[in-house]
């Protein structure tokens, strides 16, 4: 069943709940119609068995019987030993021993003979008599025969008109389901900018025509980053690549002038931006691919001092970290290692001379805030300053041997720390004494009970 449609499956499942229900409420109908007319013939034994009682009442009860209005209708009284007294004139044959009546009050049973016929019976004691009062049930079985055979013929039939019914209706819901079906069919990544009608009805089709709208802004956006990211690559490898080919076209070209020390220095520079740039590449599609990070307990204040003291001697910048206080972390030690570095040659690329660093727990989280006294991160570049590739100056950065990928690398990874990374604007209160720069700020979660243990 489960490789039949929607429309199929739902039509089936509903017409046989239907089915069910009508067919235990048409058992219900016929046992209750059937009862009825029990009772009203169980009515009609006690009038005619109050009328024997009143002959038995009177004296002897007469020989035989009065009629009962039913010529297949029967009486008997019996006396203590069981001997016949008194009959009608009829009296089936193959009729069973009946059952002896309580001492008070009457019983009721139904008896079958060996010809078929059923009798309803009552018996009932009268002083040192039972009367014993029987019925034909051939009134009650013809009626609710009928009656079970027009259910037979209705049953089936609202059954099947049911089930047209609801094929109709389900097909008719199902419409705008199969509109927006057919609609993203025709979406490719040629026209990823086309959207489904929403229907005017904020129903659970408007809402499925909206989610699809959204996944295919998410797509298009997706697609159009990975296009940028396709191209930006592309340049940021054919731009080595041609300087590194230009120079040894030149010095092949002019053997006798060539300068292979100088050309052998540059390609080396060249490579090792290369290298680098892959490496940041490889980074970035590993923490595309691995949804968690590891969760090793991380002491982030040795991070921080351990990335300043590495800074090499011969870089002008000056780390101060006189303002980092300890934190501890759940993560992975070498990538949250990566995001202080990254920050760090970001200050370093973008000119900055001095960096301030401030460490400590502020609620629940760990906030790393770095100021430097660089030129600072124009307005208009902040909205993208995390995004691959990104240089607000373009010459500075790649001289400086960036690659465009540390900001974006540091993002990924403090988001799957369930982190954020962010600009500041705000510098009045650095503490400083810096009017420019940049100011990144790092929140990261503190480890479980980190701050108690200090406390």
């Amino acid at each position: 069943m489960s490789r039949w449609g929607i429309r199929l499956r739902t039509t089936a499942a509903a017409t046989l709940v239907v089915v069910v229900v009508l067919v235990v409420v048409s058992l219900l109908l016929v046992g209750g119609h059937r009862q009825v007319l029990i009772d009203n013939v169980d009515e009609v034994l006690v009038r005619h068995t109050a009328q024997i009682a009143g002959t038995i009442d009177a004296g002897a009860p007469p020989t035989p019987l009065p009629a009962l209005g039913d010529d297949e209708a029967f009486a008997r009284v019996v006396d203590e030993r069981g001997s016949l007294i008194g009959t009608t004139s009829f009296t089936p044959k193959g009729l069973p021993v009946l059952l002896s009546p309580p001492v008070d009050g009457a019983a009721f049973s139904t008896v079958r003979l060996p010809s078929g016929a059923e009798y309803r019976v009552e018996s009932r004691n009268r002083g040192a008599f039972a009367i014993h009062v029987g019925t034909p049930l051939d009134d009650v079985n013809d009626n609710s025969a009928a009656l079970v055979r027009s259910l037979a013929l209705l049953v089936p039939a609202a059954t099947l008109a049911l089930a047209l019914v609801l094929w109709f209706v389900v097909g008719r819901a199902l419409l705008p389901v199969e509109r927006i079906r057919s609609q993203v069919a025709e979406i490719s990544e040629g026209n990823l900018d086309r959207r489904v009608v929403e229907p005017a009805v904020r129903d659970e089709i408007g809402r499925l025509a909206r989610t699809m709208n959204a996944m295919l802004a998410r797509l298009e956006e997706a697609y159009d980053l990975q296009r940028r990211f396709v191209a930006d690559a592309s340049h940021e490898l054919r731009s080595p690549l041609a300087r590194m080919r230009a120079e040894l076209e030149v010095d092949s070209a002019h053997p006798h002038t060539a300068d292979t020390r100088t050309t052998h220095r540059s390609v080396l520079v060249e490579t090792i931006a290369l290298q680098r740039l892959v490496d940041d590449l490889l980074v970035l599609a590993r923490l595309e691919e691995t949804s968690l990070p590891r969760r090793d307990l991380v002491d982030l204040d040795d991070l921080v001092l351990r990335a300043a003291r590495e800074r090499a001697p011969e870089e002008p910048l000056h780390v101060d970290v006189s303002g980092v206080t300890g934190a501890q972390v759940f993560g992975d030690a070498t990538q949250l290692a990566r995001v202080v570095r990254n920050v760090f040659d970001n200050a370093a690329q973008s000119g900055a001379a001095h960096v301030v660093v401030y460490l400590a727990e502020v609620g629940a989280d760990a906030v790393l805030t770095v100021d430097d006294d660089g030129p600072g991160i124009p307005p208009e570049f902040r909205g993208r300053a995390f995004e691959r590739f990104a240089r607000f100056d373009d010459a500075r950065s790649a001289s400086a041997g960036g690659t465009g990928l540390g900001l974006a690398i540091s993002r990924a990874i403090i988001g799957a720390h369930g982190g954020t990374i962010t600009i500041d604007d705000d510098r009045s209160s650095n503490g400083a004494g810096h009017a420019t720069g940049a100011r990144f700020v790092v929140r990261l979660p503190l480890a479980d009970g980190a701050s108690d243990a200090r406390g």
